[in-house]
């Protein structure tokens, strides 16, 4: 299988994936061959249920090790250092049995942060996500858009380099999804690395600077966002986006 092409021109790549396997039951669900993820995003990973995508995602995170290959980050081997430099956000918002701003102040504590930086940071957070005056509030009682929002304001409270999400605005409507990508292209602009799952060939068009499709656990065509959906390469790309299936 030929190299997949870095997605973007940079001095090295941020994170990259080099001959990556995963095997269950003599079936391999991930194949991934060599990519590469280079700028600052965002790169929007497409293709339907059971391609690999929220493999691939864990694998570059560090939560999930391969049976063969590596992943890196700025050429060192994905580690305890480097997961301190990311930050991963589920489907489903998993939040502390705490108030909105203890589940910022955990985060935050854990990270060094003196008391009045840390109450200072998440007066700012809470104005960032629209959540000013729920401060107080159980987390767990907040609605579906505003506990996601939570829990990317969460992810960022420390800065990460680079910011996983996967299927952040499945369950919400469009309001509340609205709302949480004005909170990623935000991150995006001040320099966060955001990796992305979705199924919303929409909203990858209105927030990917890459696109990254996968099929079978494979990589199936990557490369600039306006190219792929302009002039697809591969023929996978072509079915995906006439019918949203890879055949």
């Amino acid at each position: 299988m030929r190299d997949l092409p870095i997605l973007e021109s940079h001095d090295r790549p941020f994170l990259r994936a080099e001959d990556l396997v995963i095997t269950r039951n003599g079936r391999r669900l991930l194949d991934v061959a060599d990519l590469a993820l280079g700028g600052t995003g965002p790169t929007l990973f497409l293709g339907p249920n059971g391609a690999g995508k929220s493999l691939l995602l864990r694998c570059l995170h560090g939560l999930i090790v391969a049976d063969r290959g590596r992943v890196t980050q700025d050429g060192q081997p994905i580690g305890a250092e480097q997961r301190r430099r990311q930050a991963m956000v589920f489907q489903t918002p998993v939040l502390l049995r705490r108030s909105v701003a203890a589940n910022l102040d955990y985060v935050l504590k854990r990270r060094g942060l003196a008391r009045g930086a840390r109450r200072a940071r998440i007066a700012g957070l809470l104005e960032e996500g629209g959540l000013s005056g729920k401060d107080r509030q159980a987390a767990r009682s907040l609605s579906g858009g505003e506990a996601q929002r939570l829990a990317i304001l969460r992810a960022l409270a420390c800065d990460p380099e680079i910011l996983f999400l996967d299927e952040p605005t499945s369950a919400l409507d469009p309001a509340a999804t609205q709302d949480i990508e004005t909170m990623i292209l935000r991150a995006a602009r001040r320099g966060t690395r955001i990796v992305m799952i979705t199924h919303d060939i929409g909203q990858a068009r209105r927030l990917a600077h890459d696109i990254v499709l996968m099929q079978g656990g494979t990589v199936a065509e990557s490369g600039p966002a306006h190219d792929f959906f302009d002039d697809p390469q591969s023929q996978a790309g072509r079915r995906f986006l006439a019918g949203g299936l890879v055949l």
